[in-house]
């Protein structure tokens, strides 16, 4: 007992310290964020853009698809450029070509000399800082504004309706008139001329490192990877090294503690379903439908990148066009995975307290209504926005806010808040008795609830950021959501949830249990909390975040280490227990997201976030692969797991069609392991062997996205598509069984005998 409140003192100051460095480097991030200039202006006083273009070019990008529609400083879609790293090259190459004209006498061929000359001499003018804190100005030679006059032509064309442009429309899967008003994408010009500028002109006082780190690789414009980032990723790897020994070795003292004596029998068995745990049962079916609807808007999504415009010859974009498509991908994904957690909460909760509060039931059957309305009110409005072209404010209040995952509008937005505050009040007032009851697995119910406290608590941070909120920090504040919230928070909850789970089938002995959660929370946070770093490294932060997300995000890999050993050890526990057969694909779908803990997080993970890694690879498949293999092998097995022990039981045990469950379980697994080793990896090793080559906007342009090689690559999905839809439909199929025998169900919930594999 006294180790374990040692424990809960050290996890509340590592919270309180963690959090307030993150808030610290995010006002350092403020400070030094790359300024908007007033106005961009030529030798000859030709004035090209304005802060209030630059600014208006922010939200007519975010509202023609934002980071569905290709990246800027490497967050976002894959498909189309990072458009800060192609305008770097455009420009940078018109500036050459310009020089070396100016060099040619009599039509002579330019000397190597003069050439070299000519090299150096565009380096030096481009990253040369001409901000003058007085005026707010940026001067450039007429040279250069000439240059930058003819690279926005090209956007404004190409977002436009420019017909000698649709060919690479449709290789970047872009739709004509992506921004039907001209003003719009004049000031898109001059938002991408200003992420190009503030990713290759040097910060003041610091010769050779620009504002974003020198990211992007370009090595026309002396763009190569700082001192610190390399430093930094060394440090990482031996605080790795370190962090594992130290977890195996704390893993191996701590195997003397009491191990749990396994019962005779389901000690669940007797349980009686509550209302409001029945009214639970609806959520599921929903979790199963969406996730359907994510798996067909990923088929279509990946097959824009061979298509740009159709689906196997159907003009599928003009109803559909690929921003949409993959906004609905990514955020049907977070939803379904999202609402398999919270219904499990709103199931357990009365579950253990042994109490059911007056109105639960219909609490659980607003909230669930309230969800719907999220779900569907967000996809529509954020459809039709895309499709109809309703501008910036529609966008930016109802319709796609262009940001990844977190993309819907800002008034879904404060609904779905409103309503994660209101499933917390109904978890709370639901476990509050067992929160007083003292009792060996109370620490246990009072991670559960803390965890959902900061759950609904910290969807605030998606209203942090604003219209005109300066790119860096939406981008600060957009990962204090993605991966806080979800990477950590929902992280907590359901290994706390998980432990409760296997404290109550008596497979872990609550002592330990008690102990494990609070330890690898402090494990988690402690790496996690600063680990959100590693996502800024190259958007306008100062190097203090290099190093500090270099460090931490190495100590994120470490508990996933030691996850994947314990549910190792779960199974093989459970293995001679005749009654357990009945918890064998609840107990196996955790067991799956120990393996992606430790392949897709971990090492996928890792192989991505040191500074000296992510300087190559960011923005490319290599993310995707990790992207992959954690969002669904690691989040999706564990909501597929809580889903099928709370419907084992919702419904009485003979209904359950259980021999779906072991070819839907394999078929999902085996079928994710294709999609990401089959094909995601090898495409992002061949992008990041050409990103270190030859710089970024090549890895990312047409030339590699549609080469042979690429576009093979693409193809290659489809088998691990087809097995890994095949284990979502059976998983429908076993859900569609409890629906048809719903009606005939007269049994009470504890009355049916266990059944077998």
């Amino acid at each position: 007992m006294k180790s374990t409140k040692r424990l809960w003192r050290w996890l509340g100051l590592i919270f309180v310290l963690s959090f307030g460095a993150l808030g610290y480097l995010g006002w350092q991030i403020y400070l030094s964020a790359p300024p908007i200039p007033n106005r961009v202006v030529s030798a000859d006083g030709d004035v090209l853009f304005t802060h209030d273009q630059i600014q208006l070019g922010q939200q007519a990008w975010l509202s023609a698809g934002g980071q569905q529609l290709g990246t800027v400083w490497g967050h976002g879609a894959y498909v189309a450029p990072d458009w800060s790293a192609d305008w770097l090259h455009r420009e940078a190459v018109g500036l050459q070509a310009r020089r070396l004209a100016e060099q040619q006498q009599g039509g002579l061929p330019v000397s190597d000399v003069q050439r070299a000359a000519v090299d150096q001499a565009v380096r030096d003018e481009m990253r040369r800082n001409t901000y003058d804190d007085a005026s707010g100005d940026v001067r450039v030679t007429d040279a250069r504004a000439q240059v930058i006059r003819e690279v926005a032509a090209h956007y404004e064309g190409l977002f436009g309706t420019d017909p000698a442009l649709e060919k690479l429309r449709d290789q970047y899967a872009m739709t004509a008139g992506a921004l039907p008003e001209a003003e719009q994408r004049k000031a898109l010009a001059a938002f991408f001329f200003w992420t190009a500028w503030s990713a290759t002109t040097d910060r003041p006082g610091e010769a050779g490192l620009s504002y974003t780190s020198n990211w992007p690789h370009e090595p026309m414009v002396g763009n190569t990877m700082s001192t610190s980032a390399a430093m930094w990723s060394m440090a990482s790897i031996i605080l790795l090294l370190a962090g594992i020994a130290a977890m195996l070795w704390l893993h191996k003292a701590d195997e003397g503690d009491t191990v749990a004596v396994v019962p005779k029998a389901d000690p669940l068995l007797g349980a009686k379903a509550t209302p409001s745990m029945k009214a639970t049962r609806k959520y599921f079916f929903i979790v199963i439908a969406l996730m359907l609807l994510q798996i067909g808007m990923g088929a279509i999504t990946a097959h824009y990148a061979v298509e740009g415009q159709s689906f196997f010859g159907l003009p599928l974009a003009q109803i559909l066009p690929y921003t949409i498509s993959r906004t609905v991908h990514t955020q049907i994904g977070v939803f379904w995975i999202a609402t398999a957690w919270l219904a499990t909460g709103l199931y357990v909760a009365p579950l253990l307290s042994g109490r059911e509060p007056k109105l639960q039931k219909l609490g659980v059957d607003a909230l669930f209504w309230a969800l719907i309305v999220v779900v569907l009110g967000s996809t529509i409005t954020g459809w039709l926005g895309t499709l109809q072209h309703l501008g910036v404010d529609f966008s930016f209040w109802f319709g796609n806010q262009g940001l990844e995952y977190t993309s819907m509008g800002r008034f879904w937005q404060i609904l779905l808040f409103v309503g994660l505050l209101f499933w917390v009040f109904l978890l709370g007032r639901a476990l509050w008795p067992a929160l007083k009851k003292p009792s060996e697995t109370r620490g246990l119910i009072a991670m559960v609830f803390l965890s959902a406290t900061c759950i609904g608590g910290f969807y605030a941070t998606s209203l942090a950021w604003g219209q005109h909120t300066h790119y860096s920090m939406v981008e600060y504040w957009r990962w204090w959501l993605v991966h806080l919230w979800v990477e950590g928070f929902f992280e907590v909850f359901a290994t706390a949830v998980v432990a409760l789970i296997f404290t109550n089938l008596g497979l872990v002995s609550a002592p330990s249990a008690n102990r494990a959660i609070v330890a690898e929370t402090i494990v988690f946070l402690f790496g996690g909390i600063l680990g959100t770093l590693h996502h800024l490294y190259w958007t306008g932060t100062p190097t203090s975040v290099i190093a500090v997300g270099a460090v931490f995000s190495a100590l994120e890999v470490v508990p996933l280490t030691l996850i994947g050993l314990e549910a190792l050890q779960t199974y093989r526990r459970s293995k001679n227990v005749a009654w357990l057969g009945a918890y064998k694909w609840v107990i196996m779908s955790f067991v799956a997201v120990g393996f992606w803990n430790t392949v897709g997080a971990g090492l996928l993970g890792f192989a991505i976030n040191p500074p000296a890694s992510l300087y190559y690879v960011q923005g490319l498949n290599m993310t995707a692969a990790h992207g992959h293999a954690a969002l669904f092998g690691v989040y999706g097995m564990l909501g597929i797991g809580l889903m099928l022990f709370c419907l084992r039981g919702l419904y009485d045990r003979a209904l359950h069609a259980d021999r779906f469950l072991k070819p839907a379980f394999w078929s999902l697994n085996i079928g994710l392991a294709m999609m990401v080793f089959m094909s995601l990896l090898p495409a992002g090793i061949y992008q990041a062997y050409e990103s270190i080559t030859r710089g970024l906007w090549y890895a990312r342009s047409p030339e590699v996205i549609h080469s042979k090689l690429m576009e093979t690559l693409v193809w290659l999905r489809v088998p691990g598509d087809i097995v890994f839809a095949v284990g979502a439909l059976l998983l429908a199929v076993y859900a569609l069984f409890l629906l048809r025998r719903r009606a005939t169900d007269r049994l009470p919930v504890d009355a049916a005998p266990a059944r077998g594999r």
